[in-house]
């Protein structure tokens, strides 16, 4: 007797609607020979009943940041960089950093570091960079020839290459390392080298008013913990489509689709390849794979990636996420939007990654 078949996503997650430990959700589930499932469940908008659809948007956040990594490693491939380049050396602000030293509780002194961060470190979280730089809040108000004036003028944290902090300072400078090396706009380098080549047709740093109408509804637990309620995104400014103000983010700025995120997880996939165009070469995917961070560290990442013994991908602030598993042969996306979850709804990513193997292994 053959095996049971896995359940349908909608089946296995629609009890976490029902209980409101999930808003709703997006999966997607690809192998090498194409796509396994594209599936909803729950809502897109929970107070006016509005039913999650296929082709709902969703801010994605850092699964921006893949995207950023797949743009250097194409200029990795081209000779026209290398991961192990100084910065400074594309980004001349970068040739005077100070480290910050902590003396006292009231004391902060500035010291030279040993050495300025190369491209790898910034792209795997060792560069020395914290997080944001103190003026950049919202994140989508400054250029990135402006906010890398700003990291410049942040201190280190650490030495370069001795310590992993998350940093979306470091995902950006990379962003305008792009802009200075190949001449054109950030944004125009990942239209037209990455997102129109793979038909990425509603990704994007601006979701026009179409898109907009396909917003999925972000949501929060309330104060007694029973409850969803909608929230807003506060790391980025409104209108979303004001491409006259809101800049830019290559650590986060993406909107996106289910099926547009299932297309760049193929191509990882099927080693740097999709639908007969090659947009990377074997040894970038190489280094995508592979743990970028030293032995010391424990938190395996690689140039824009997370990256585990099975697996690579990222996720998202609003918990989105993806994966790409060579070993079992497929790539998942997971889109929801959820900044916090009640009862076991944070848990709910391992069972979507689980059936999806499952999926893919029937």
């Amino acid at each position: 007797m053959s095996a049971a078949s896995p359940p349908s996503f909608a089946t296995l997650l629609q009890p976490y609607v029902d209980q409101q430990a999930l808003a709703g959700a997006v999966v997607a589930v690809a192998d090498r020979r194409g796509v396994l499932t594209l599936e909803s469940v729950g809502f897109a908008d929970i107070d006016t009943g509005k039913r999650m659809q296929t082709d709902a948007i969703f801010w994605i956040a850092s699964m921006t940041k893949p995207m950023t990594g797949v743009a250097i490693m194409m200029l990795v491939d081209q000779g026209k960089i290398s991961l192990d380049d100084p910065a400074e050396k594309y980004l001349p602000e970068f040739k005077h950093l100070w480290r910050a030293v902590y003396g006292a509780p009231d004391c902060v002194v500035l010291r030279r570091p040993t050495r300025t961060p190369t491209i790898r470190e910034l792209m795997c979280h060792t560069g020395g960079m914290t997080f944001c730089a103190p003026t950049e809040f919202p994140f989508d108000m400054m250029t990135l020839a402006e906010a890398t004036r700003a990291y410049a003028l942040t201190p280190l944290a650490y030495e370069p290459g001795t310590e992993y902090r998350y940093s979306n300072m470091g995902i950006n400078a990379c962003g305008r390392i792009v802009e200075v090396v190949t001449g054109e706009a950030y944004e125009d380098f990942m239209q037209t080298r990455i997102l129109a080549p793979l038909g990425m047709n509603d990704t994007t740093f601006w979701p026009d008013k179409q898109q907009l109408a396909r917003l999925a509804k972000a949501y929060t637990p309330d104060a007694e913990k029973k409850h969803l309620v909608e929230t807003k995104i506060s790391q980025l400014t409104t209108p979303y489509d004001d491409r006259l103000h809101r800049t830019p983010m290559p650590a986060g700025g993406y909107f996106s689709t289910a099926a547009d995120v299932l297309r760049f997880g193929q191509m990882l996939l099927n080693g740097g390849t999709f639908e007969g165009r090659t947009y990377l070469s074997e040894s970038a995917m190489s280094e995508i794979r592979r743990k970028q961070t030293p032995a010391s560290i424990d938190v395996g990442y690689s140039v824009g990636f997370a990256v585990d013994s099975d697996n690579f991908g990222h996720g998202g602030a609003l918990a989105t996420n993806f994966k790409v598993s060579p070993e079992h042969g497929i790539t998942m996306t997971y889109l929801v939007q959820h900044d916090g979850f009640l009862h076991e709804g944070g848990k709910i990513i391992e069972k979507v990654w689980t059936t999806a193997r499952d999926l893919a292994g029937r």
